[in-house]
């Protein structure tokens, strides 16, 4: 086995260092437009009259980003060629991700908004996956272009990861469907036109089937944005949203009636692997710069860096980005190898969770290592770990992702595991809902 970064790949990160050089690093330096990015960061970036909401002059300038990394042929990498993109691999997008996020804060990578100069689209890979011809079609071009962006309605007040138990339902009326309940934490709504939104349409509490997901405009009377939740790390997208009597048709329904879920998961699972990458490049650079300020700075009459007490945590988070380094990888691969993305479920919730923990224990160390520097603003790693503590969270909790794992390994993920004689507890039963019933997002 290879374990060399594709030769297709290296060329494509020497390709995106010098667009770096050449393109964004004179955008983040023009008009002040640093502020962003330094001890202002956040005040520059938060309108904080608007409810919190992302600062018009920071949006507009993210929006000029992703235009030349659009015109350079970086933003589409993973869509396919048929949408503009380069038919990236999940290996690809890994490598790509870890190498920006390695960079530190920047105008080419700012997570926040999930904004990269190689771009993460799962809202529209939701759609060229379980979209209609006409669907994909009409919303892909208009996604892609910015003149439609789709939020993403999934949790509810009640409930949060265990999506089967969601209380917003839909019923027919004639030729219509007929929505009401509650959304929290619907993501990009400051600056949506339309929004996914999940309801039960069948079925009872509990089960999966029953759910469909609904492609609904947020001016429809009845969806009522009700206030932005403001979070740990400011501006916020996030939103509590209301719906009472939202009319919809048939024809806005993404994927089959009923098996809404479906649409949800490819959203988490695309994201869990590219957020684990992230979060490990993120650590990375918090190391090299600990690593890197240790050696410089002198303690009577020594560099930091003899002190073993320095060294070994730095040491130990190394070690575990290097191992991580290989799982994430390696996971990406058998993904681009066809394997399907259920079998390999435990795999992406050991990269996603790790990871995601490995970039708070890494931001505290550099903190720590910095000293009192490293607690100011004028460092990044206050802002790093602010960001990335909610990703042990999003897209399924660390304890979730944990739990998936135990199905797998003790045989209670409702799939034959080949390492052992008899077959999987859940699935001795009727159903595997029985022995071990688990959440959509594990």
């Amino acid at each position: 086995m290879d374990f060399d970064i594709p030769q297709d790949i290296q060329h494509l990160l020497d390709r995106l260092d010098q667009f770096i050089i050449d393109e964004i690093k004179p955008l983040e330096r023009e008009n002040d437009n640093i502020r962003f990015f330094d001890h202002r960061r956040e005040t520059s970036r938060t309108d904080w009259d608007r409810d919190g909401w992302p600062n018009e002059e920071w949006e507009q300038l993210l929006k000029e980003m992703r235009r030349r990394a659009d015109a350079a042929g970086f933003l589409r990498y993973h869509l396919p060629s048929r949408f503009g993109g380069m038919d990236g691999s999940n290996l690809g997008m890994a490598i790509v991700r870890e190498h920006l996020a390695a960079k530190g804060l920047g105008l080419h990578n700012d997570l926040q908004n999930e904004n990269s100069i190689v771009g993460n689209f799962p809202t529209v890979l939701m759609m060229e996956k379980y979209g209609t011809p006409e669907q994909r079609d009409y919303w892909i071009p208009r996604m892609l272009e910015g003149d439609s962006r789709i939020g993403f309605g999934l949790t509810e007040p009640l409930y949060g990861t265990d999506a089967t138990r969601m209380e917003t339902n839909a019923y027919r009326d004639g030729d219509e469907w007929v929505i009401n309940g509650a959304k929290r934490w619907n993501t990009g709504m400051h600056a949506a036109t339309h929004d996914y939104i999940f309801a039960r349409t069948s079925g009872n509490p509990g089960e999966s089937e029953g759910i469909t997901c609904f492609i609904v405009p947020v001016d429809t009377p009845g969806f009522c944005v009700e206030f932005m939740w403001w979070t740990y790390n400011m501006p916020t997208d996030h939103a509590e949203v209301s719906l009472t009597d939202v009319r919809v048709k048939d024809g806005d329904i993404l994927g089959e009636e009923g098996r809404g879920l479906l649409t949800a998961q490819l959203f988490v699972h695309e994201n869990r692997i590219r957020q684990a990458a992230s979060s490990l490049g993120a650590a990375q650079y918090c190391i090299n710069e600990s690593v890197k300020y240790a050696r410089e700075r002198m303690m009577r009459g020594r560099p930091l860096a003899a002190n073993q007490a320095i060294q070994w945590p730095l040491i130990e988070l190394h070690t575990e980005a290097a191992m991580l380094r290989e799982l994430i990888r390696k996971t990406a691969w058998q993904l681009d190898k066809g394997i399907d993305h259920v079998q390999l479920s435990d795999k992406v919730a050991m990269c996603n969770y790790r990871a995601n923990r490995l970039v708070g224990e890494a931001a505290d160390r550099a903190i720590q290592t910095h000293g009192g520097i490293g607690y100011s603003r004028h460092m990044p790693f206050e802002h790093i770990f602010r960001h990335h503590r909610r990703y042990r969270i999003t897209e399924g909790s660390e304890e979730m992702q944990m739990r998936r794992v135990g199905q797998y390994l003790f045989g209670f993920a409702g799939i034959d595991d080949p390492r052992f004689d008899t077959p999987s507890f859940a699935s001795r039963f009727n159903s595997p809902q029985k022995g071990a019933p688990a959440s959509w997002l594990d």
